[in-house]
């Protein structure tokens, strides 16, 4: 049986425009809120058209030492440019990004989770300390 973990592709955010960049504080105070970006293409530009762009971005949170991570949110991108009078015409068009606040008393690791709709699943990961 096929497993969805084989499906996921990783890769260095800066020559692979598909790989969701966290950025946040490397350190966050116990139970201070922070904020959190997931983007693509801060390197290399990600399209975003009608036949090629970002579907989704969901991010999970696994607290050092828990058996299962946590799902702080699903994202969903849907003006691709598509219109009544075709491909890339539309006057508005989603960006593949997403900020939140949110905050924890646990180090742990974020995990982002990309959604190509030509080139799959993509994800990455960022570790955090807690002071």
């Amino acid at each position: 049986m096929e497993k969805i973990g084989s499906l996921i592709q990783e890769a260095d955010w800066k020559i692979e425009k598909h790989v969701p960049l966290i950025e946040c504080p490397e350190t966050v105070k116990a139970d201070e809120t922070f904020k959190l970006t997931v983007g693509l293409g801060k390197e290399i530009a990600h399209p975003n058209t009608t036949e090629h762009h970002i579907r989704w971005i969901s991010l999970f949170f696994h607290p050092t030492g828990e058996t299962f991570p946590y799902h702080i949110g699903h994202y969903e991108f849907n003006a691709h440019g598509e219109s009544a009078k075709g491909p890339n015409t539309s006057s508005i068009y989603t960006h593949h990004e997403i900020t939140t606040s949110l905050k924890t008393g646990k180090p742990g690791t974020f995990l982002a989770l990309a959604l190509c709709n030509i080139h799959g699943l993509w994800q990455s990961a960022k570790e955090i300390k807690v002071k």
